[in-house]
């Protein structure tokens, strides 16, 4: 096939965009024309992606009308595979599975004589491989609905255990709510149920959707971004060590539950987002998907390929068609099943090199981004989800965690690009704790910021974010925790001495937000806490703490306190985006930055309308500051991180008016003269 005759109807688009792909078009046409095939093998052998996106129908357990259940499994490297559970005593050679081609495998089960199924709701189940070595081995289903862990006091070890999941119809829970309609603003709380609890113990998806929802509500976020939702069996893994990819995890409750919290969550207005891990499995084999069948391949690659060495898991084989229909079905099931709304794809940068990132700087060399190095099969299965998810509704939304940035990721797929709505700024939280770690204040560079922050693909949307979870983990420190960590447990109250240190640190952890949202994107992220200046780390419980829970939570405590300084930070977070939602920066064009001075350490742009100015100087202040701005008119302050209500000292005075003047300047139309307090951020609004 000769990869100049793949039409893609709108490539010419991308060049506009970026005239520096055209020497790229023969691969960015081969790359579609590898995807357009595997489309067209699809709509051959199975009648379309509607019915190869549903596996989820055909494989697993399934209750008939007329009380049999038929279960089926794919183990083509299995001798035999039998179904064993308290159904059948435990009498593995009772039911063995009849096997059918292409490796799969197929068990029916009759009803009892009352018409009943066998195997009841919350019977328990195994599912047993004779390898071709004679060994029987013990699985869970990878289609495994419902799975949990033994209580340790049980004395059963610490192997999952899988469940039927097939309650009775008046004890389910039927969704009531609405989908939302996407935001066209994105603001994403991203959380984790398990430590969204102030207790010293696993939250509930009860009392998330009880006590968080409302918070998250309240402070103007429109998006969730859930985390650890697919079961994984040791909880410090964060979610990215996934045994169970169908299986809600029951650490936080039933599958029921989690139904109800995304039902809760959308009648609140906000959009659900599945955090998804479909760049690697967990290694573990009698909980997981590692040698379901007896071998190291199955739904992986056998040997060295099939092998993440950083991350000590298994990579999946996305060449394989039944692997394809696994996957593919997986985000078909969050979708249809429990209502999520988009996606958030994890380890992408793992997923688009041959070499998994490792060592990899990505200079930004083109050739880094269409060479041998590109895993062509991974890359084919993320244009394959994409093209899914967003088949299911035009409301859906995909985000990519990579680093790379690899040009075209976030670009549609009939352009040739693989279809992602937006792509992590992952680069711009890491400069944050740089500066933060290892420049004093005067050594903050403007221009580096700057470049920072708008160092992104046009027309490839970009969540900017100033830190997530990986930056809440213990072994580094929030921003707020870099900041003022010496004295967060002694000055946060509003009864207690002036310190230096505290206010410093109010005041950065402020700008730092604000630039990030205003500048560095068309989304918002932020993690669960950080818009309070949570104070510590976060730490799973494990071996290294003796199991505890002291760092597993959010301390929701310290926000409520009026006497506490937090809620300064907390105020300040809701603010920026109310007025974000009024004016509509995320989905305006990116920002034009008309001042960065080194000397002055000012930043000053526009953005949908608005003109913001930030002046990192620690200690220099300046009246009848020249801000340019294109569009003549009167300003107002419509947002000054140094007012009262934000833990500041009300230099700025929000009742001036700021005349423009017709004159040129930093290379705009016009400009208005402001007053800037050292470390402060103000917004200024046209008001006549």
């Amino acid at each position: 096939m000769d990869p100049m005759k793949v039409e893609v109807k709108e490539i010419e688009n991308l060049f506009n965009l970026d005239p520096y792909l055209r020497p790229q078009e023969r691969e960015i046409r081969r790359r579609h024309g590898v995807v357009q095939e595997w489309l067209k093998k699809i709509e051959k052998l199975e009648g379309g992606m509607e019915v190869f996106s549903q596996g989820y129908k055909y494989y697993g357990l399934h209750f008939q009308s007329d009380g049999s259940v038929i279960a089926r499994e794919w183990a083509p490297g299995a001798q035999q595979v039998y179904l064993t559970g308290d159904f059948n005593n435990w009498q593995w050679e009772s039911h063995p599975f009849k096997k059918l081609d292409f490796g799969k495998w197929e068990l029916i089960i009759p009803p009892n004589s009352d018409g009943t199924p066998q195997i009841k709701h919350l019977s328990e189940i195994k599912v047993i491989i004779r390898s071709q070595k004679n060994e029987m081995l013990d699985r869970l289903s990878p289609w495994a609905k419902y799975v949990k862990q033994p209580p340790k006091e049980a004395n059963q070890g610490v192997n999952y255990k899988q469940y039927v999941w097939n309650p009775p119809s008046n004890e389910r829970y039927n969704f009531v709510e609405a989908r939302p309609k996407k935001p066209k603003s994105l603001k994403i709380y991203e959380c984790h149920v398990g430590i969204a609890s102030q207790e010293p113990a696993v939250g509930s998806y009860k009392n998330f959707a009880d006590n968080i929802i409302p918070r998250i509500v309240k402070q103007g976020y429109n998006a969730i971004q859930v985390m650890a939702i697919m079961e994984h069996a040791y909880y410090a893994s964060f979610g990215y060590q996934v045994t169970s990819f169908f299986a809600a995890s029951s650490r936080y409750g039933t599958p029921d539950e989690l139904k109800q919290m995304v039902d809760v969550a959308h009648k609140n207005g906000l959009y659900v987002l599945l955090d998804v891990v479909h760049s690697h499995a967990c290694k573990n084999v009698q909980d997981g998907l590692n040698m379901f069948d007896g071998t190291d391949s199955c739904y992986f690659h056998s040997g060295a390929r099939g092998e993440h060495k950083l991350w000590d898991s298994r990579l999946f084989n996305y060449l394989e068609y039944e692997v394809l229909r696994f996957l593919l079905s997986n985000l078909r099931w969050w979708h249809d099943e429990y209502r999520f709304d988009g996606f958030r794809f994890d380890g992408v940068t793992s997923m688009l090199y041959h070499s998994r990132g490792i060592g990899e700087g990505f200079s930004g060399d083109y050739n880094e981004y269409f060479g041998l190095n590109v895993d062509t099969d991974a890359l084919t299965y993320l244009a394959l989800a994409n093209n899914l998810i967003h088949s299911l509704s035009s409301e859906v939304i995909t985000i990519a965690e990579d680093v790379s940035g690899m040009p075209t990721l976030c670009r549609p797929i009939d352009e040739g690009g693989i279809g992602f709505d937006y792509r992590l700024g992952m680069a711009i939280p890491d400069k944050w704790i740089e500066y933060l770690k290892e420049k004093t204040d005067d050594e903050w560079e403007m221009g580096n910021i700057v470049h920072t922050l708008t160092n992104r693909r046009y027309k490839e949307n970009t969540v900017a974010y100033a830190e997530s979870h990986d930056q809440a983990l213990v072994g580094d420190k929030t921003v707020a925790f870099w900041l003022m960590d010496k004295e967060m447990y002694t000055h946060m109250s509003t009864l207690s001495e002036p310190s230096i240190i505290i206010d410093r640190g109010l005041a950065l952890h402020k700008m730092i937000r604000l630039i990030t949202h205003t500048l560095g994107g068309e989304a918002y992220l932020n993690f669960m806490g950080n818009e309070f200046g949570h104070p510590e780390w976060l730490d799973f419980p494990r071996a290294g703490n003796n199991d505890s829970y002291h760092y597993a939570r959010r301390q929701w405590n310290l926000v409520d306190d009026e006497l506490l300084k937090y809620k300064f930070l907390n105020a300040f977070d809701r603010k920026m985006n109310v007025l974000e939602e009024e004016y509509g920066w995320l989905r305006s064009e990116p920002a034009y930055v008309s001042w960065k001075h080194e000397g002055d350490k000012i930043i000053a742009f526009e953005r949908a309308g608005l003109v913001f100015v930030f002046n990192f100087h620690p200690t220099r202040s300046f009246t009848g500051y020249r801000v340019g701005t294109n569009i003549a008119g009167v300003y107002k302050v419509v947002l000054s991180s140094d007012d009262a209500e934000f833990g500041g000292h009300s230099r700025i005075d929000g009742n001036c008016d700021h005349f423009s003047n017709p004159e040129g300047y930093a290379g705009r139309q016009n400009f208005i003269e402001v007053y800037t307090p050292s470390r402060t951020a103000a917004i200024y609004a046209k008001v006549k």
